[in-house]
């Protein structure tokens, strides 16, 4: 964990999940959802779909409990995610992300061979083993009065959840790619609704064209509002985490810090906890990232 204050003049403690085991947060729920299952249905091996972490966290699942693992994920995962897949022993199978359905080749694959299924968001372990960060950091920083993640997989439903049942009056704010506001625009319409096409966005993590059922019941309800933020404000935080924290974030993982930086994240008083939920991008990616934000204004700190 690093902790810095910036702009808003509030102290502001950023939980480095970058640095966790496979690099992202994904490992909590992936583990805590696996290790539920009975025994010989685990023993049969594990099957999940992701963009790269959530793979990469079930490879290593697959590993520590001793059962195989295979991961569907899209073609153009970036080739970090991909590799450190396969040297944890994970089996890769890829799909098209505009033209083939991954859950319908999950589910395939799932009842050919028998595997179960460990699913990226869609699972009350995997939100249970998410909240945990939050507790985490609640049980160090009780007097935090608002948290602010990233919107995709299990996060802000298990963080929301734990966050307020320890605190009612706790703040919890969402955060989503602007071009991929799936969960924002289904709380506008009062009910999940799909995109009309896979988002473009550098947050390849948080390109989701509908919230999960499970997530969906527990974010419309605990969530106190969901903000956007633009590919320039990611690459803004992602070199300020850089320069300032020393914590490398990929783009999905530096929502949350990017909603604080640019002001978007409503917040009255008390500490700003942000989650950076992931690290894994490749160093030319990063490097081409953080460059483009190298002209740009450097956020106040005080």
């Amino acid at each position: 964990m690093t902790s810095g204050t910036v702009h808003l003049g509030w102290p502001v403690v950023c939980k480095a999940e970058s640095l966790q085991r496979t690099g992202s947060l994904k490992f909590r729920g992936a583990y805590h959802h696996a290790s539920s299952l009975p025994t010989a249905e685990r023993a049969r091996g594990l099957i999940g779909a992701s963009s790269g972490n959530q793979a990469q966290a079930l490879a290593l699942t697959g590993r520590l409990l001793e059962v195989p693992a295979t991961v569907v994920i899209p073609a153009d995962a970036p080739t970090p995610k991909v590799e450190g897949i396969r040297a944890l022993g994970g089996r890769v199978v890829t799909y098209r992300r505009d033209s083939e359905n991954r859950d319908a080749l999950v589910a395939e694959i799932a009842a050919r061979d028998g595997l179960a299924v460990v699913p990226s968001a869609n699972s009350r372990h995997i939100m249970a083993g998410a909240g945990t960060a939050a507790l985490e950091l609640l049980t160090d920083h009780p007097e935090i009065g608002t948290l602010v993640v990233p919107v995709g997989g299990g996060l802000a439903a298990g963080t929301a959840t734990i966050a307020k049942h320890l605190n009612p009056g706790i703040k919890v704010i969402g955060v989503e790619p602007q071009e991929g506001a799936d969960t924002l625009l289904s709380m506008r319409c009062g009910q999940r609704i799909a995109l009309p096409e896979v988002p473009s966005t550098i947050a390849d993590g948080l390109g989701h064209t509908s919230p999960s059922p499970l997530t969906w019941a527990v974010n419309s309800r605990l969530l106190d509002t969901v903000v956007t933020v633009t590919d320039q404000d990611i690459t803004t935080a992602m070199a300020f985490a850089f320069r300032h924290l020393k914590v490398v974030a990929e783009p999905s993982g530096a929502c949350a810090l990017a909603a604080v930086l640019a002001g978007l994240a409503p917040h009255e008083s008390g500490m700003i906890r942000v989650v950076i939920s992931g690290g894994g991008v490749d160093l030319p990616t990063f490097h081409r990232l953080i460059s483009q934000a190298a002209h740009r204004k450097e956020p106040a700190r005080v």
